[in-house]
C-alpha cells in the first residue's frame, strides 16, 4: 500500500502525481488492523541503491515484488528501520542525490521525489521564483 512507514509505528497513506512528484501525506494508516484484514498485504524489496550518512546511518532504495513497486528509506547502521516510503505505481528507484539534510530519490520511470531525511512526512511545497523587473 503506498504509504511512508516509520519504525515506531506510525503509518501514513502517500500519494505522488507523475506530473508533480511532491509526497502528499494523507490519512494515518492502521497497520496492525491492514494486517489482520488481509495478511498477505506485504511486499518483499531489494535495494539498488545506498548512501551511508555522516552519523552512520543508510538511505536505500529499490523495487518492490512487482514490476512498477518502487521504495525508498532510511536505516541505522545496524539495519533497523528508520522510515520508509512504497509505492506502487512509480516503477523502482535507482538513484539517490543527497544535499544538506534533504534526499532526493529517482525512480526508473523518471520520477523525483526529494525528501527531508529526518522527516519524510514534512510537506515541502517547491519555492517559486520571485518575479523580477517592472
Amino acid at each position: 500500500m503506498d504509504g511512508i512507514y516509520f519504525a515506531d509505528g506510525r503509518a501514513y497513506a502517500v500519494s505522488v502525481s507523475r506530473t508533480d512528484p511532491i509526497l502528499r501525506i494523507n490519512e494515518a494508516l492502521d497497520v496492525e488492523q491492514l494486517l489482520t484484514e488481509d495478511p498477505d498485504l506485504v511486499a518483499r524489496v531489494d535495494g539498488l541503491s545506498s548512501h551511508e550518512l555522516a552519523d552512520g546511518d543508510v538511505l536505500w532504495a529499490g523495487e518492490g515484488s512487482y514490476g512498477s513497486d518502487g521504495f525508498f528509506g532510511r536505516v541505522h547502521s545496524d539495519r533497523g528501520l528508520v522510515w520508509a516510503v512504497f509505492l506502487e505505481e512509480v516503477d523502482p528507484f535507482r538513484t539517490i542525490e543527497v544535499a544538506g539534510r534533504e534526499a532526493t530519490f529517482t525512480s526508473t520511470s523518471g520520477v523525483v521525489i526529494t525528501v527531508d531525511i529526518d522527516d519524510p512526512s514534512a510537506t515541502r511545497t517547491p519555492q517559486k521564483e520571485k518575479p523580477t523587473g517592472s
